[in-house]
């Protein structure tokens, strides 16, 4: 069993690009079985923060291949950047 607090210290690292996407800030559970559904990493802060923030990550369940002492590698999560305004968009396949 791992806590919250141990998953947000982990690096989140994409097997396919070997990008790193962030670090875990949340959890989302399905209400019917309280399995874990999502790892969420939030978006990054506009302007210090004060323009609100990027779209949050959503990792799927089912991408985590496998939690390391280290790092979380997920499955078929590719973050592409956009060079003008540094921007990210996730994909999952």
């Amino acid at each position: 069993m791992i806590s919250l607090s141990l998953l947000s210290q982990k690096d989140v690292i994409s097997v396919v690009t070997g990008q790193n996407i962030g670090r875990v800030d949340d959890i989302e559970f399905c209400r019917e079985n309280a399995k874990v559904q999502y790892l969420v990493i939030f978006g990054r802060p506009r302007f210090f923060g004060l323009f609100g923030r990027e779209e949050d990550v959503r990792i799927p369940w089912e991408n985590v291949v496998t939690i390391g002492r280290d790092a979380i590698l997920v499955n078929n999560c590719e973050i592409k950047e956009n060079s003008k305004r540094h921007k990210f968009s996730v994909n999952f396949e």
